[in-house]
């Protein structure tokens, strides 16, 4: 079926299914939004005063999917899904008891297992934890107000392998912990991602067949059970201690899910993906390097990297890179994000990408 904000969303999932299994058809995998030319003057929802009720009046939240949807224009595998924002609300360290202060943009967590004798496997999920029946209302009501028109993500930024644990514990102990305490955090993080799956299991059984799979707040979308896979804090350890205690949860992660993109952000993150590129069921790899940061085409050793051992190589770059990108990397298993400033140029970058990509 076409969507209300997708004409072109039967051709779109084909494409995602030949990109999840490393084919090409006719062109790199590419996902390019813009402004659309006819979205004329619509005005945006007015934003609540309040920043707890920006991230939990659902109304809003379903007017502001609709303006956003209606006015961008979703080229080639982008395509429009309905969320809720993800300032650390939906997520597992908030499941679990961490106070959470929210702000208009983002949010943190402070953290609760703050003694020196700590023990995760005291922790337990509440079914009555306020921001989880949150997130099942949410989820609901995205199921609904997407019908026809768009895609419900699986209901939020869960966390996972080594930021779970952060939160929990906070980045300092955590970093104290993996160097005086490396058995119980290696056991802590089994037992953190027994309880992700759980969290998961429950979404998706609810959301797979409105989303025909799933999607996250990682914009691809899959016919099955897909999550972006990461651990932002191995930015700030070594690659031995991240083979150690955080690349067999990975593994294990990894083997559950039917497709997943590893998410490597920050150059500081990079010394990780020779390990990473050797682990089986990792079908992807975004190389971010982060703000403030060149462009991914200036790492071009680890792009080619992940390409040479056959993983699939998700990018972000302006629009006016994407000619050089494709004349440095393989377009089979590349995907390429960006944006341009007009529906006219979108369409005009989709019709040049056919011509610039080669296997």
């Amino acid at each position: 079926m076409s969507l209300l904000y997708k004409a072109d969303w039967e051709e779109t999932k084909e494409r995602f299914k030949a990109w999840w299994a490393g084919e090409v058809i006719g062109r790199c995998a590419i996902a390019v939004t813009a402004p659309r030319s006819d979205a004329g003057a619509k005005s945006p929802p007015s934003c609540p005063s309040d920043p707890i009720r920006k991230w939990t009046d659902l109304d809003y939240i379903a007017a502001l999917n609709d303006y956003t949807h209606a006015t961008t224009f979703y080229g080639g595998e982008a395509f429009p899904i309905w969320h809720g924002g993800y300032p650390g609300h939906t997520s597992i360290p908030a499941y679990l008891g961490c106070p959470l202060t929210l702000d208009f943009d983002t949010g943190w967590w402070d953290p609760i297992l703050v003694e020196d004798d700590w023990d995760v496997t005291k922790l337990r999920l509440d079914p009555e934890n306020p921001w989880w029946k949150f997130t099942l209302t949410q989820l609901e009501r995205g199921i609904k107000e997407s019908a026809g028109k768009s895609i419900p993500d699986i209901g939020g930024a869960l966390g996972g392998c080594g930021d779970t644990l952060a939160a929990l514990r906070g980045t300092n102990r955590l970093l104290l912990d993996v160097s005086l305490d490396a058995q119980r955090v290696l056991e802590a993080e089994f037992y953190l991602m027994e309880m992700w799956f759980q969290v998961y299991d429950a979404l998706y059984e609810k959301v797979h067949a409105a989303a025909e799979g799933s999607t996250t707040w990682f914009p691809l979308w899959s016919p099955g059970r897909f999550y972006p896979l990461q651990n932002d804090f191995s930015y700030m350890i070594s690659p031995k201690m991240f083979n150690r205690l955080f690349l067999p949860v990975l593994d294990r992660w990894s083997r559950r899910l039917d497709h997943m993109v590893y998410h490597v952000d920050g150059i500081g993150s990079f010394n990780h993906v020779p390990a990473l590129t050797d682990l089986p069921a990792i079908q992807a790899i975004q190389i971010l390097p982060g703000a403030g940061k060149p462009s991914p085409l200036h790492y071009l050793d680890t792009l080619r990297l992940v390409q040479s051992k056959g993983k699939n190589l998700h990018i972000t770059i302006p629009a006016d890179e994407v000619e050089l990108a494709l004349e440095l990397l393989s377009c089979r298993g590349l995907f390429i994000n960006t944006y341009c400033e007009t529906e006219e140029q979108a369409n005009w970058l989709l019709k040049q990408i056919h011509h610039w990509s080669h296997d």
